[in-house]
């Protein structure tokens, strides 16, 4: 990535719905400079109703509102697919500390259906009225916004516009769904660590500032909340897919005594897509730097190392992951 960029770059992408592909195209060229050089973008234009979000919003306030049993009640370790209520302390990532901070994740909800793969199966709800509604229209909205991203950033990298539609026929996305409760005692310091998301790419809502974005010179810049656009971030897979042509950039969220709601949602493909350098961006300049992995395996192990309940049941026996995972 550059090592000088000061801010992150606003991108409208109301062209990818444009019927003119170059339209399309002028508006990739603007994410694939974006993901080159600072990983990390805004995007406006994105065409979404703002009252799926004010409705989320409200039914996270509801929820985590709530007496901790009425919560516990749908804990993520009851669950099928890694979904439900995740109560402070329940997530450390190794080496770290409990974050002041509670979660509902969501999955892509399948109803009726077994679990065929880990993060693969029906949600857990809770027993609040309107929860499910507002947040599976969320969902469904931001999940198409991520189609469309990925044909964006298909066309950004010069491959076919639907280069990355096979592998996301069931993908397990991930929408969280995070409350940080206000702390009179917190300081304007690092609170979640250094590090870079998992999956593809992350889009993000959030409802105040905190959210640090590290440049090449190791310099920390804000990327505080816009009205009416999503934080967007290149994660580890798309890097690897790319080759490190995409960017993975590291950022951290610092603690502030206000009270926060975040929205992130991990778009990723299909359970069983292999991740590896894609042939065509790998040249004699630049060999494969990325070796091979399955997206599913690899997502889980990664959450299965930094949740208590997944912990407990590795420790049982219960649960094992593979060893290349």
């Amino acid at each position: 990535m550059t090592a000088d960029f000061d801010s992150i770059p606003v991108i409208d992408i109301s062209g990818l719905g444009a019927p003119d592909l170059a339209a399309r195209r002028a508006v990739a060229e603007q994410m694939g400079a974006a993901a080159r050089e600072v990983g990390f973008l805004y995007v406006s234009g994105h065409g979404l109703d703002e009252r799926l979000f004010e409705h989320v919003l409200a039914a996270a306030k509801a929820f985590f509102a709530r007496p901790m049993d009425a919560k516990m009640a749908s804990y993520i370790g009851r669950s099928e697919n890694h979904s439900g209520y995740v109560p402070e302390g329940e997530e450390v990532f190794p080496g770290g500390t409990i974050d002041r901070k509670e979660a509902y994740d969501l999955n892509l909800d399948l109803p009726g259906a077994a679990a065929e793969a880990p993060m693969l199966g029906a949600n857990l709800w809770p027993d609040q009225p309107g929860f499910r509604e507002a947040a599976s229209a969320y969902y469904a909205a931001v999940s198409e916004l991520a189609q469309r991203l990925f044909r964006g950033f298909a066309l950004a990298l010069d491959l076919p516009e639907d280069h990355f539609e096979p592998h996301r026929r069931r993908p397990p996305s991930q929408l969280r769904m995070i409350h940080y409760p206000y702390d009179p005692t917190a300081e304007d310091r690092e609170g979640i660590g250094a590090h870079t998301d998992y999956e593809f790419f992350t889009i993000l809502r959030g409802t105040a500032p905190g959210l640090e974005v590290r440049n090449g010179a190791g310099d920390w810049i804000d990327a505080p909340p816009r009205p009416g656009c999503f934080v967007i971030n290149i994660g580890d897979m798309l890097e690897a897919w790319t080759n490190g042509v995409f960017t993975a950039t590291s950022h951290r969220v610092r603690k502030v005594a206000e009270e926060r709601y975040s929205f992130p949602f991990f778009a990723t493909c299909d359970f069983d897509t292999v991740v590896e350098p894609d042939p065509r961006l790998v040249t004699v300049d630049r060999p494969a730097r990325y070796g091979r992995l399955i997206s599913g395996e690899h997502l889980f192990a990664q959450t299965a190392r930094t949740f208590a309940y997944l912990k407990a049941r590795r420790a049982r026996g219960e649960l094992v992951l593979p060893e290349d995972a």
